[in-house]
């Protein structure tokens, strides 16, 4: 019996019938045995299938395979009976899809392809949430990049919109799988470490800031410029209870040290 079976395009039955867009009549088992590189004895009993394409207007969807024991057991009928199911699935499998696609985009940052602010603020009411019961502490960072509007201003927003992509990856590749991050707002990143102790918020933010650093931004390809990045970080529950307390006290600290940052560069500049 196959539990499972699994294909690669323009292979077996299913990719005869993609490449042609028309349904397989009473074909052999075997050919989508080999092509799916099974060697027991799952197709033995297996001798004839229906293939029949998927499609909705011009657009090919997949293929649906119909296998019996008998061979030649498919008859026209079979074929026209299916056809009509077919016509019902492939109408309800692009709504589904077209339904994904919706929910996925109301969720996520077009550009980015982080989480946007629905999902963050359902994780951080669930993580808040979790660390009040387990008398657990959180961290929240608030991070937004140095003069971004500059690269906007001087390289146009293609370079911006590389740079925002880029700071988005190192983001996301440095936080560990079940931490959110997300894209706030413009150039305004958020991230949640759950479990984390202030020294790891702390420690965490460090290396986020100098990942940035040492990464710079491309602002043509082969030519890299430095860039950093502000943070303020604040922990549950010493710095607020709530989600929209965090997000204030980091935010303000995100800001001290914008501006601290841009004192030290002022006074740099003026002693020299």
């Amino acid at each position: 019996m196959i539990k499972r079976l699994s294909l690669r395009d323009g292979q077996g039955l299913a990719g005869w019938v993609a490449q042609h867009r028309r349904p397989l009549l009473n074909g052999s088992p075997d050919t989508d045995a080999r092509a799916a590189g099974l060697t027991g004895d799952e197709t033995l009993e297996l001798a004839s299938a229906l293939v029949y394409p998927v499609e909705f207007g011009d657009q090919f969807i997949g293929a649906l395979a119909l296998y019996h024991t008998q061979p030649q057991f498919y008859t026209v009928e079979h074929q026209r009976l299916l056809g009509r199911v077919v016509e019902q699935l492939s109408a309800n499998v692009v709504n589904s899809l077209l339904f994904d696609q919706a929910q996925e985009a109301s969720l996520t940052d077009p550009l980015t392809s982080l989480p946007n602010t629905r999902p963050l603020c359902v994780h951080a009411t669930r993580e808040l949430a979790r660390a009040k019961r387990l008398r657990a502490s959180l961290a929240l960072l608030v991070l937004d990049l140095d003069d971004f509007k500059q690269i906007n201003d001087r390289y146009g927003h293609h370079a911006g919109d590389r740079t925002l992509c880029d700071v988005a990856r190192i983001l996301r590749d440095a936080i560990r799988p079940y931490d959110i991050c997300a894209r706030y707002a413009g150039d305004e990143f958020i991230v949640i470490l759950s479990g984390c102790s202030e020294e790891e918020a702390v420690r965490k933010r460090d290396e986020l800031q100098q990942t940035v650093l040492e990464r710079g931004f491309e602002p043509r390809p082969g030519t890299r410029l430095p860039m950093s990045i502000a943070a303020g970080v604040a922990m549950f529950p010493a710095d607020g209870q709530s989600y929209e307390a965090l997000l204030a006290a980091a935010d303000r600290r995100m800001y001290q040290d914008k501006a601290g940052r841009k004192q030290r560069v002022s006074s740099l500049t003026a002693g020299g």
